[in-house]
């Protein structure tokens, strides 16, 4: 149960009222409506994965009128979902999807409330590890043994905590020292998306439609400028190696490549150099507002959601900040 026993109650009291003017429309209808008002916002992955999620693979629960659609309804959902064998990743990611979908139908006037708010899903397991730093250190030493440039990306990824597709989008235009600007990132669109039946390589808004200003250090500040001197006139994008933008696929290859000459755990993937990012700035002290700024995320409950357990241990750090500051005032016994 979201939330506590207050606000249960509150929710189901007006899930009891009569149903909301939907229309008739079903779950279904509902879905496809929030996807239409969304899709234009969306960075091209981002449809294709809500595109899948929707469906909530055919279930009954679609054909549902949604004004009738309970919080038994969703659990009986999952639970059908569980026995065919879907993992619990992929029925929080629908949950989530249901979630949102329902919400706006509330705001729409469609629906009196939203069931799926209630609904406990799946949780995420044990949080992930974060890269250790030196692991972070060998994987930018054995770039320099895969592509001239792929040292750079990596400690640029590392630094800005920037998806692999703004990675991909940055231009030499976009670096005015110290500051670089993240405002798009590239899409691989596959062949059967294209109207030419080939893929393509697209420069679309960052996946949250974000765009950002980074201050950067001066190491990375110098290493770019280097390169910077030299590549700039002959290719206006950072990490190409020709006129168009660089496939985003070929920086994960250059992390593929990187991580067999390091001799490295495979688990550590190149997102990880974002999650390393966050989290050091995080037990570094800095705030989450700030650190979800600079990871371009829509809100700071995204960056607490994700890293809350990389700050588990600033509590100890805190308490002895606040204890050196008052001293020993206070301490002694009373006479």
């Amino acid at each position: 149960m979201r939330g506590g026993k207050r606000d249960a109650q509150r929710v189901t009291r007006e899930l009891e009222k009569t149903p909301a003017r939907s229309g008739g429309r079903s779950v279904s209808d509902v879905l496809d409506a929030w996807f239409e008002a969304k899709e234009p916002g969306w960075a091209p992955y981002s449809v294709r994965d809500h595109a899948a999620r929707i469906k909530l693979n055919r279930d009954p629960i679609t054909a549902m009128p949604a004004a009738r659609l309970g919080v038994v309804d969703v659990d009986g959902w999952m639970a059908r979902r569980r026995k065919a064998g879907s993992g619990e990743p992929t029925i929080r990611c629908q949950l989530q999807t249901l979630r949102a979908a329902l919400q706006q139908g509330v705001r729409w006037g469609w629906l009196s409330a939203n069931p799926a708010a209630l609904v406990q899903g799946p949780g995420r397991g044990r949080p992930r590890e974060f890269m250790p730093d030196h692991v972070v250190h060998a994987m930018i030493a054995a770039a320099a043994e895969v592509h001239s440039l792929a040292p750079l990306a990596f400690r640029v990824t590392a630094s800005t905590g920037a998806r692999r597709g703004e990675v991909a989008a940055l231009r030499w235009v976009d670096l005015e020292p110290p500051v670089l600007r993240i405002d798009s990132a590239i899409t691989k669109l596959h062949a059967s998306e294209t109207e030419s039946g080939v893929p393509e390589l697209i420069d679309r808004p960052t996946k949250t439609g974000d765009r950002r200003r980074l201050a950067l250090d001066a190491d990375t500040i110098a290493a770019l400028e280097s390169v910077r001197a030299e590549r700039e006139p002959h290719a206006a994008w950072m990490f190409s190696d020709d006129d168009g933008p660089p496939n985003p696929d070929k920086i994960s290859w250059w992390w593929s490549r990187a991580r067999k000459i390091a001799d490295d755990d495979s688990q550590w993937r190149f997102h990880d150099l974002r999650h390393w990012s966050a989290s050091k700035a995080l037990q570094s002290g800095h705030d989450v507002v700030s650190v979800a700024r600079r990871l371009g995320h829509s809100t700071p409950e995204t960056t607490y959601r994700t890293y809350a357990h990389a700050t588990e241990d600033i509590g100890e750090d805190l308490g002895a900040t606040l204890g050196d500051a008052l001293g020993t005032f206070g301490t002694d016994a009373a006479d």
